[in-house]
């Protein structure tokens, strides 16, 4: 199956595409299986981290997918307890290998874990992982506006993404706007709220779920796609994976995306970024 989700272009000259799949908390043993059912369902961008323990799993339905390398985007993640210079280096070696892959197209720091203070170090060998090819972008998960300011004070590139938990009851709408005005792209972890709200019974999901005869968690990927979110929901389930890339035939109206707007709560659902060290 061709792809036909649109790209957003990052501020290195590469390209990515919008609506992707995330591979947290698939169980490794099921990630080959899951990871090729979403590949045959249209997705072209796959996000995984070290820390899932499914990068294996990953790569093997890359590998059996038939599908060219340069027509996948491919991200993982360094994990805390590789952030320093020789480790990060020698962490993504590991990812790699896992993956059955000699380059990324994303490679990550996953939490700032500002205790440990070591995330602008890390970042100067991100950056050396970049030059020597085994990444083609760099990026920060869960950088907020202060961890930002000293990547982009201390060190000479601006991160391609700031990877954050973002959905309805969370839109962080002043660290979106920083990030974009920097020329940071922002992708959305935990899209749907990860379930841990009842977002799908709200009406201004509801309703706009009935109105153009879609799901709720289709209205609300189409939420985040309108706003220039890089997206990956993620799931188990072969129907569903279908139909959360099943989401480029409507649009959401000025209305419907404002109604869904005005859900924001500040109600984030897992750890604050300067609490997980």
């Amino acid at each position: 199956m061709t792809s036909s989700v649109p790209t957003i272009n990052l501020n290195d000259r590469h390209s990515i595409p919008q609506l992707g799949f995330g591979v947290f908390l698939v169980d490794p043993a099921e990630a080959e299986r899951i990871v090729t059912d979403a590949l045959q369902a249209g997705y072209r961008h796959i996000d995984t981290a070290a820390i899932y323990g499914n990068e294996e799993g990953v790569g093997a339905a890359i590998a059996k997918s038939g599908i060219a390398r340069d027509e996948l985007f491919i991200t993982t993640k360094l994990w805390n307890t590789d952030q320093g210079t020789q480790s990060a280096h020698d962490a993504i070696d590991r990812s790699l290998e896992k993956l059955g892959l000699d380059h990324v197209d994303l490679y990550l720091i996953h939490w700032p874990t500002p205790e440990r203070d070591l995330y602008v170090e890390t970042w100067r060998a991100l950056e050396q992982i970049k030059a020597d090819g085994r990444t083609r972008s760099i990026g920060v998960s869960n950088f907020l506006r202060e961890h930002l300011d000293r990547i982009l004070a201390e060190t000479d590139t601006v991160p391609a993404v700031d990877q954050i938990e973002l959905h309805p009851a969370l839109q962080s709408r002043e660290l979106t706007s920083f990030a974009h005005s920097k020329g940071i792209a922002i992708e959305a972890w935990g899209p749907l709220g990860q379930g841990k709200y009842p977002l799908f019974d709200e009406p201004a999901v509801a309703d706009a779920a009935s109105a153009h005869g879609k799901t709720p968690a289709q209205v609300v990927i189409r939420w985040h796609l309108q706003h220039g979110n890089i997206v990956f929901p993620k799931s188990n389930h072969a129907e569903r994976i279908a139909q959360n890339i099943d989401v480029f035939d409507f649009e959401l109206t000025r209305d419907e995306m404002g109604a869904i707007d005005a859900l924001e709560r500040n109600g984030r659902v897992d750890k604050h970024p300067n609490e997980f060290n």
